[in-house]
């Protein structure tokens, strides 16, 4: 997208040992771009993040950090996965995933950043507001706030935890060995060939899985 045009990524990652994120990594790394904005967040990482250790890495290089929490944020709100918000300068979070509100989004951030960002968003990048999804996220942000919330999450957390468990007992890998999210990664080249002889893909399987309405 535009951003990878406007900005100079460093990217870093995963333990080969672990599968976990590499924090030493991340801190040789700030130390050697002095980078001004430190980026958190995954679409398939099924692990906890260490906000704590980000921070303190974050610090020692004048650095702020941000967390983009989409995947997990009714994990977060449900005090079920470690909350950026105190860590973080910037949190931004779509609303329509864990969090199960409408399509939208959310940035939460430092009070003297408010106005900056504010600026960006509105008259920098987008106008119009939609009154009706605005609505649609404060009913969903009120859902959030009750008991049968939490209780919903605390399911998908053990679904996945014995889905991922039952998949292990088959023979499949799971990457990092499990899962503390909603989410785990299956390492599929154990399985080899099917019986016609191609080769079992991510696609493949996600092809059977759509076909059995999974």
């Amino acid at each position: 997208n535009s951003s990878g045009k406007l900005y100079n990524f460093v990217h870093y990652g995963v333990s080969p040992d672990t599968e976990r994120i590499d924090y030493d990594e991340v801190e040789r790394l700030a130390l050697e771009n002095k980078p001004k904005l430190i980026v958190a967040g995954a679409s398939a990482y099924p692990r906890f993040w260490d906000f704590a250790r980000l921070r303190a890495i974050a610090d020692s290089v004048g650095a702020r950090l941000m967390m983009d929490m989409a995947h997990i944020a009714g994990l977060v709100a449900a005090k079920l996965h470690p909350d950026p918000v105190p860590y973080c300068d910037v949190v931004t979070t779509t609303t329509h995933k864990t969090l199960r509100g409408p399509r939208g989004g959310l940035i939460l951030c430092r009070a003297e950043l408010a106005k900056e960002i504010d600026r960006a968003v509105f008259p920098g990048t987008q106008g119009g507001p939609l009154m009706h999804i605005i609505a649609a996220k404060a009913v969903g942000f009120g859902e959030a706030m009750k008991p049968g919330f939490v209780a919903y999450q605390q399911r998908v957390l053990d679904n996945a935890q014995v889905l991922a468990g039952t998949l292990q007992a088959e023979g499949l890998r799971i990457v990092s060995g499990g899962t503390d999210n909603h989410l785990m990664l299956v390492d599929l080249s154990v399985l080899g060939s099917d019986r016609h002889g191609n080769e079992i893909t991510g696609k493949l399987v996600e092809k059977a899985l759509d076909h059995s309405a999974i």
